[in-house]
């Protein structure tokens, strides 16, 4: 079933059922009663990764909280995406970028990882959430992405599971076309590694394609930024390989 896209969607931590009242979150609050001026009686959607998407309305309004009570079911929970997305942070504002389009290009869990030329060591795990539930409430997503903690990469292949494979941008492969490596993958658990701005080091990328569970993947011809290469190369995975 298809997401509804003319009501507000929001995700809540409390659990979902018939009957069920709580109390939105202050900012959320503020955004239903002061920003789109919605009144007692008024529906939204609710969604908590979990539970599936539920209808509710506001069952209660004053100056600084909105009452919500649940309604009904619209939309089961679906099987959470097995797709695992490890990026190089990036600055802000395109890292901001980068996690919302991965949560809408499908992946279900995003890993943070250090390179050798990752210019932001340590990115707000919190923000990264935040990111990606934002994503999930414009896209009608219904299952929040895991997001781990900050791995460096050689900890992060060192204890990868070798049932999954991973396939990594490589900028100096010697063709364009991506379609014929991802042919050769078998494996329905799968991973997408995006380096940094400056890309992956020598020593890296030689240390990534000595391993087994590897694939190298270009790009094309042309030079992409860092975000947008994230974008193209889960859209070419998703459409060679994956759910699409």
């Amino acid at each position: 079933m298809r997401a509804n896209y003319k009501m507000q969607r929001l995700f809540v931590p409390d659990d979902l059922t018939h009957g069920a009242g709580f109390d939105a979150s202050p900012q959320q609050s503020h955004y239903l009663g002061n920003v789109l001026r919605l009144g007692e009686g008024a529906e939204i959607l609710l969604f908590n990764g979990r539970d599936g998407e539920w209808s509710a309305k506001i069952a209660a309004k004053t100056k600084k909280a909105v009452r919500l009570e649940v309604l009904e079911q619209q939309r089961p929970q679906p099987d959470h995406p097995d797709l695992v997305y490890c990026f190089a942070p990036l600055k802000v504002g395109r890292l901001d970028y980068l996690v919302q389009k991965a949560v809408e290009m499908g992946a279900g869990t995003l890993v943070p990882v250090i390179t050798q030329h990752t210019q932001l060591a340590r990115p707000s795990i919190e923000r990264l959430r935040a990111n990606a539930v934002e994503a999930a409430e414009q896209c009608g997503i219904l299952a929040i992405p895991e997001v781990r903690e900050t791995e460096k990469l050689e900890r992060l292949l060192g204890n990868w599971d070798k049932e999954r494979r991973l396939i990594f941008c490589d900028e100096d492969a010697s063709t364009n076309n991506p379609t014929s490596a991802l042919q050769g993958v078998k494996e329905r658990k799968l991973a997408l590694l995006v380096g940094p701005e400056g890309g992956f080091s020598d020593e890296e990328r030689r240390m990534l394609r000595a391993l087994p569970f590897v694939t190298a993947i270009p790009l094309g011809p042309r030079i992409l930024r860092a975000d947008t290469a994230a974008v193209a190369a889960l859209a070419v995975i998703q459409a060679a390989i994956g759910d699409w």
